[in-house]
């Protein structure tokens, strides 16, 4: 693997640890709201990032490195503290969509990060397209919470 390849990788890794911490919280999100809407969003939304992260591993395996295949102690953190404030909270749908959009906010910052390297042209016309779902995700999250604090 040469030099450029291990950098592709590394920064692959990071953002397959991304996926993953988004797909993780999506779950943990959709099994403690109440909205049967919600958990479905959520649901579909943790099917997206399971499937970016496969994606983005099968990159990892083409420039010839091992691809991660979990979250980051960071993402577990933040799903341990959507736990504990889901329970405070009891598991309101205004706290679990609040914490959502804090995941994606997480998550677009690190592909930004990751577009601003010199990555092969492939390798970025994924991570742009990705990138681009991202931002939805995080916009049609955003939305769904501003219309929760608006309604209550």
């Amino acid at each position: 693997m040469t030099i450029d390849n291990k950098d592709t990788v590394k920064h692959l890794n990071k953002l397959i640890e991304t996926c993953k911490d988004g797909e993780y919280g999506f779950r943990s999100c959709a099994e403690n709201t109440k909205s049967e809407s919600l958990r479905s969003t959520f649901s579909k939304r943790a099917g997206e990032c399971a499937e970016g992260a496969r994606e983005l591993q099968q990159q990892v395996v083409q420039c010839g490195g091992e691809p991660d295949t979990g979250g980051s102690a960071s993402g577990a953190m933040h799903r341990g503290w959507v736990s504990v404030k889901g329970t405070l909270s009891g598991h309101s749908d205004q706290a679990m969509l609040d914490e959502c959009e804090r995941g994606e906010d997480a998550a677009m910052e690190a592909y930004r990060e990751c577009l601003k390297e010199d990555l092969p042209t492939q390798v970025k016309t994924v991570v742009e397209r990705q990138y681009q779902g991202v931002k939805r995700n995080h916009d049609q999250i955003r939305d769904l919470r501003n219309r929760m604090k608006a309604a209550s």
